[in-house]
């Protein structure tokens, strides 16, 4: 990555990529470059070996080889096929966060308009934004959970939600848990072997430090959802339905398997740095992070008790819009806004101007740090 820029849009795409990733992506499209499952040529078979390997490294890192893997081209197209698939009746009580992402609620709005089922905020209390886990537990008493949806750390604030403590909760009522992971896949070591986890997603260009182009979600029994898009899978061609096998029900069409093959990469290299190693270095850098904005009293900043590299800032006598225009013609990168989460912003009461968010990762740098401060002190001395 150039010098002249300081990489702090983190949450959005972790950047730059272990240089393995990139090895690892251009050695395949000049060596292999084919559709995977299309086709019993060597070449074929490569990419299909390619694509089952990174699969058994997903269950690895997650500690879940009794679960499956289904590859999605986003973690939003993931997230809906669960959300369209589990089949929410009318009346149902589905409860989420107050810190979802748009992915998680533009969904279940559209579904609710068509199913008229109930919307749940899980109470989260707003000094430490940490979750009641007594208070939600009163709250499933009182109106029974059919599904429950996390974010296992949000995107605006960083906050983590404990969602084993959550999920054991819910699987009181046989409810359906979801953990949308994408910004603490990789990051935070998390066993979801258990049969409290339905699914899980995860966005590979996150946490998990691989391309863009490659997602996906985790879990058993899958072939019980409905697919949600329809096509060519490489098998059954002559079945007009879409086959029951895993993970060809949910993968139709070509895959972006050069993705397929950075994210491979990633894995290895996240398994092989120690997801524990990565997470110290990572915290380590969001409190560098933290340090820097406290020396600004003109700069308020949203610090949960348990978070992830992610922090939310208010600058005083300026919209985001207004820093954010500040930071980009100093070459910052950063994201100003909602962040795609209306509802977390309405619950930290930044709706509808949003804040300027940093957020950190493992490869986040002396001269990011450096740069950043000097441009807070521009902005300090000029306000």
């Amino acid at each position: 990555m150039p010098d002249k820029i300081a990489y702090f849009d983190n949450a959005a795409t972790t950047y730059p990529k272990p240089e393995c990733v990139y090895q690892a992506m251009d050695t395949f499209s000049r060596n292999c470059g084919v559709s995977l499952g299309r086709g019993q040529h060597k070449l074929s078979s490569q990419a299909s070996h390619i694509a089952y390997e990174t699969r058994q490294l997903l269950l690895q890192l997650f500690h879940c080889s009794n679960k499956e893997v289904v590859f999605t081209n986003t973690a939003t197209e993931a997230l809906n096929i669960i959300l369209n698939g589990i089949d929410i009746p009318k009346g149902a009580n589905v409860y989420i966060s107050p810190l979802e992402h748009n992915a998680v609620t533009r969904t279940l709005h559209h579904l609710q308009c068509l199913k008229e089922f109930n919307i749940i905020q899980l109470i989260v209390k707003k000094e430490g934004f940490v979750y009641d886990l007594d208070a939600i537990a009163e709250q499933f008493e009182k109106d029974k959970p059919y599904c429950v949806t996390v974010s296992h750390a949000s995107n605006v604030i960083g906050a983590i939600a404990p969602i084993e403590e959550i999920f054991s909760l819910a699987k009181k009522y046989n409810a359906i848990t979801l953990a949308d992971m994408c910004q603490t896949a990789g990051l935070i070591d998390t066993d979801i072997s258990s049969n409290i986890y339905d699914y899980i997603v995860f966005a590979g260009h996150k946490t998990l430090y691989g391309p863009l182009g490659i997602s996906g979600f985790i879990g058993s029994n899958l072939s019980k959802l409905p697919p949600l898009i329809y096509g060519g899978t490489g098998i059954e061609s002559a079945n007009q339905d879409m086959p029951k096998t895993l993970p060809e029900r949910f993968e139709a069409g070509s895959h972006n398997t050069a993705a397929i093959a950075g994210l491979n990469a990633s894995l290895k290299w996240i398994l092989d740095t120690g997801v524990d190693n990565i997470r110290k270095m990572e915290h380590e850098n969001y409190c560098k992070l933290c340090n820097i904005l406290d020396k600004y009293e003109n700069i308020t900043y949203f610090k949960p008790e348990n978070s992830v590299g992610v922090v939310s800032c208010l600058f005083d006598g300026y919209s985001s819009d207004e820093i954010g225009q500040v930071l980009s013609e100093n070459n910052i990168a950063f994201r100003s806004g909602l962040h795609c989460a209306p509802y977390a912003h309405k619950f930290i009461d930044t709706f509808p101007a949003g804040t300027v968010r940093f957020s950190v990762s493992y490869n986040t740098s002396y001269n990011d740090f450096k740069m950043i401060s000097r441009i807070l002190k521009f902005i300090e001395e000029n306000s």
